[in-house]
């Protein structure tokens, strides 16, 4: 039951006393770091990373909900890391090992014994090459520890009465673009910038995924007939158009996490 889960994972954030952690303002982060707060640990902070391709609006979110809980926070900044420049294969492996890397820094100059993240069980069951690199780097993952899902996160976020419980998944905006692709900051202000209109249309959860000067909408199933309605189709496409893109095209088979992996295998 996730009653059992939860005391477990009250057990554990109790035991490990000082910790930062890896705050990026989703489901998963955000349950942690109000648990963590709600059992009144003292030496813990949470930690966002800004880099160009986390979207602005993630930050914003992450600050407004540390701020209304009252919960000490940290925005840092990194830049590009150039190893991730092509876009290669193992991108969220080196991504991870760097933005942990930088975390494990900033816990040590600053008195913290720990860095934990949101990883829970769900994420051993889908492609996640980053978890390799959270174990290397001595990451501890709390929520998958004491057997939390990504449903049992939400329940405990309904509970509380926290409204981010129906918070759609996020992800960086690598993951919009081609492995094996050179990354350029315009490209990934082009998805940020398409991704956020339409979140403001009204089409939460939503991918633009770009394919050269294509831009490939995957939408939840919901949408779809709204979307290819006007005038809300010519309003994206002119938006769309307006960004950057050349072509607009709706994906038939829907918003699916993880879809640009299945590059891979054939690669």
């Amino acid at each position: 039951m996730v009653e059992n889960k939860n005391e477990k994972l009250d057990t554990i954030l109790k035991e490990l006393k000082s910790f930062v952690i890896a705050f990026s303002g989703g489901v998963d982060s955000s349950f942690l770091l109000y648990r963590a707060h709600h059992l009144r640990i003292k030496n813990i902070i949470g930690v966002t990373i800004r880099t160009p391709y986390i979207p602005e609006i993630e930050l914003e979110e992450a600050s407004e909900f540390a701020r209304f809980h009252s919960i000490n926070h940290r925005i840092i900044d990194l830049s590009f890391p150039e190893v991730i420049r092509n876009n290669p294969v193992d991108r969220c492996y080196l991504c991870k090992k760097t933005l942990f890397s930088k975390l494990l820094d900033f816990a040590g100059k600053n008195g913290f014994e720990y860095v934990i993240d949101g990883t829970n069980a769900d994420d051993t069951n889908v492609y996640r090459p980053g978890l390799r690199a959270l174990q290397e780097l001595g990451i501890r993952s709390p929520l998958l520890e004491a057997g939390f899902t990504k449903k049992d996160i939400r329940e405990m976020l309904r509970q509380e009465d926290l409204p981010i419980s129906n918070k759609p998944a996020m992800a960086c905006l690598l993951t919009r673009i081609p492995y094996n692709t050179t990354i350029r900051e315009d490209i990934l202000k082009m998805i940020e910038q398409a991704e956020k209109f339409l979140l403001d249309k009204g089409f939460p959860g939503t991918r633009v995924r770009i394919h050269g000067d294509l831009a490939r909408i995957e939408c939840q199933p919901g949408y779809f007939e709204k979307i290819i309605q006007n005038p809300d189709k010519e309003l994206i496409i002119n938006k769309l158009k307006k960004i950057g893109f050349r072509y607009v095209s709706l994906d038939l088979e829907g918003y699916r996490s993880g879809s640009a992996d299945k590059e891979i295998e054939h690669l």
